[in-house]
């Protein structure tokens, strides 16, 4: 790897490889988060050096709750405008390693679940949901009703499961219908299945409603809410 054309998030080409070599020693705290802010800038914009370093991340993944976070950090963001697809391509091989690494953590119901979670839907290229998935405690997410064009929002979690709409000035609410476990397909069908298998109760359930129906209290009108979120965030892969 030549470095030396690696910028990272501040510029600068020579403190990315010297950050990696210490926390390769041992985990050290202050280089982790030095490294944190170089490869991801305020959480939403990475540099050459970010895809450099996955290699190194991945590595270390299997022992380092730091660098599964960080390395589902960088593809979480890997389908944005950065410049560096060709360095995404030559990760190919540390991505498919990744994938062994985060599907063997889940199995073991860690601490860091939803982090490994999202890591593992960047992973698939399913990038929408890794940045949208909250754990389903108080998940919020945005649609545009299908049929009328309102404004509706979806709430999966404590606070319940529902859609609401503001009709003439008023909050509407309608109970959410979450899909039947054996009519899911595609990633939806994916992320429930792997949810089961994990013993992650909150998560199948959230899913469940995630891809489940909402009905706009505007005009009555029922849609798929997987549909409509994955229309409208759904980045244009290149």
């Amino acid at each position: 790897m030549d470095w030396a054309q690696m910028r990272d998030c501040w510029f600068d080409v020579d403190r990315v490889p010297k950050l990696l070599e210490r926390v390769e020693r041992e985990d050290d705290t202050e280089a982790w988060k030095e490294l944190g802010y170089r490869l991801v800038l305020e959480h939403d914009l990475v540099s050459p050096a970010s895809f450099a370093a996955l290699p190194d991340l991945v590595r270390i993944a299997p022992r380092s709750a730091e660098a599964r976070s960080l390395a589902s950090w960088i593809l979480e963001r890997a389908a944005g405008q950065h410049g560096c697809d060709d360095l995404l391509a030559d990760c190919t091989d540390a991505i498919k390693e990744f994938r062994k690494v985060l599907d063997r953590h889940l199995r073991s119901r860690p601490t860091d679940y939803l982090v490994s979670f999202r890591a593992l839907l960047a992973v698939e290229e399913e990038y929408h949901w890794a940045n949208a998935l909250e754990g389903f405690t108080d998940d919020i997410n945005h649609v545009d009703c299908p049929h009328c064009g309102v404004a509706v929002m979806i709430v999966i979690g404590d606070f319940g499961y529902y859609s609401q709409v503001w009709v003439g000035g008023e909050e509407v609410r309608r109970n959410l219908r979450p899909a039947v476990a054996e009519e899911l397909n595609g990633t939806g069908r994916w992320m429930h299945q792997i949810a089961v298998r994990d013993g992650q109760e909150v998560f199948a359930i959230g899913i469940a409603h995630l891809f489940g129906k909402a009905e706009c209290s505007n005009c009555a009108s029922v849609f798929s809410i997987a549909d409509e979120y994955t229309s409208a965030n759904r980045p244009v892969m290149r």
